[in-house]
């Protein structure tokens, strides 16, 4: 059997209706951030997003037991403070982005260091 709905149709004899009009406050507004705003928020997200991967592979590399070596070690302490201090690691535009933070070298010796900590986790699950 099929819902049949009323012949004369659903209708309200008075509108919906408030007591007191809504009032916006000017408080709740936001200013639109103005370019520059926009790129020092963006290569602070991107300093605190590098910041994070390193400690992030120190602390993977610790979880599964993976011995770094001193220079690795060095590296991320190194790294993490340059990025900090300066917003970047590295001083020649030739080696990395303009607006990145670590240079081309950097970001390929951090995928080694993930690399070997994964390859502990990855011995780990096979015993």
């Amino acid at each position: 059997m099929a819902f049949k709905t009323p012949s004369k149709g659903m209708t309200r004899s008075k509108g919906l209706q408030t007591k007191k009009p809504l009032q916006v406050k000017s408080s709740f507004t936001v200013k639109p951030q103005s370019p520059l705003d926009q790129i020092k928020a963006q290569k602070k997200a991107l300093q605190a997003a590098t910041i994070r991967a390193l400690e992030k592979a120190k602390r993977e590399a610790a979880e599964q037991g993976v011995e770094l070596s001193e220079w690795e070690n060095e590296f991320i302490e190194g790294v993490t403070e340059r990025v900090k201090t300066y917003g970047r690691a590295f001083a020649d535009p030739d080696k990395g982005a303009m607006n990145g933070t670590l240079s081309l070298r950097q970001g390929m010796k951090l995928k080694e260091i993930r690399k070997k900590a994964q390859k502990g986790k990855d011995k780990d699950d096979a015993q």
